[in-house]
């Protein structure tokens, strides 16, 4: 049986959990559970501290885990992420009061605060940047108003508590983070591990895409099919009306509404758009 454990708590807790049920998998109905069976595809889900799966999964206790890729990094454990999940993104960066640092070459001899000391000791290192980094567990936007730190690190959603403690942020993203499926390093990534990555995959393609259908002249084939080019080209299906086509591709869901504003000016018509619940490309 496939062990795989997931965040029972923040911010990915949500979209991991419903990711696995729109890929088919059963999830807990309680959040106090603190596992959940799903014998029809032979997995185990245990529910566990976000920070904690990268120390599971690395020492083979666990097949596979969902977490952020800054805990990831921030663990150093032997865990690697096969698939980003494209969900629950946010940037790990530094902040600090403008008029004392405003760049990162100012760091050298600072006092930087973070709950990912991981992710910021390897940032310095990479940069030979010489700085003492203070592990605060939990918000670090106050080190620098109660005199803990100079400069903290953290990951930064909308940036509205930097703002609010008087911090700016300093230089580009330490981290872009988001979640991923993680395994241990080297593992086979076959069989169920290999079905379950597909299934994930195929709800981050259900959820970007559309399907799009409608009728065109068939002289007016060629520059429909441009404007719908779609995964491995569209689906062209004559019609009982001589002349016609009907024609079905996947077109991109941010761009669907101008797509059908250029079809309908090429002259298509009977323009229907669907939702895609799950695929396999």
């Amino acid at each position: 049986m496939l062990r795989i454990a997931v965040p029972n708590k923040g911010i990915l807790a949500g979209p991991a959990a419903q990711m696995l049920r729109e890929a088919g998998y059963r999830q807990r109905t309680d959040d106090r559970d603190l596992t959940c069976r799903d014998p029809a595809n032979d997995v185990e889900f245990f529910y566990l501290r976000p920070r904690d799966i990268a120390t599971y999964v690395g020492s083979g206790d666990l097949d596979l885990g969902i977490t952020g890729r800054d805990l990831l990094v921030d663990a150093g454990s032997p865990a690697e992420a096969i698939p980003d999940l494209g969900v629950g993104g946010a940037p790990c960066r530094f902040a600090a009061q403008p008029e004392t640092v405003a760049a990162v070459d100012e760091l050298a001899g600072r006092r930087i605060a973070t709950s990912y000391p991981g992710v910021v000791s390897q940032h310095l290192a990479a940069r030979a940047i010489a700085a003492e980094v203070i592990r605060l567990d939990g918000a670090v936007e106050n080190a620098v108003r109660l005199g803990v730190a100079d400069v903290i690190a953290d990951v930064v959603s909308t940036g509205a508590t930097l703002r609010q403690a008087g911090l700016t942020p300093i230089g580009e993203p330490i981290l872009e983070s988001s979640a991923v499926l993680i395994r241990p390093v080297g593992a086979p990534a076959n069989g169920s591990v290999a079905q379950l990555n597909r299934r994930l995959q195929g709800v981050l393609v259900a959820r970007r895409y559309v399907m799009v259908a409608y009728d065109v002249r068939a002289d007016q084939l060629d520059e429909a099919s441009a404007l719908t080019p779609g995964i491995e080209g569209p689906t062209i299906s004559p019609l009982h009306r001589e002349g016609w086509v009907a024609v079905q591709a996947m077109v991109a869901r941010t761009d669907v509404h101008k797509v059908m504003d250029e079809l309908y000016d090429l002259g298509a018509r009977a323009i229907l758009v669907t939702d895609i619940h799950a695929c396999r490309l």
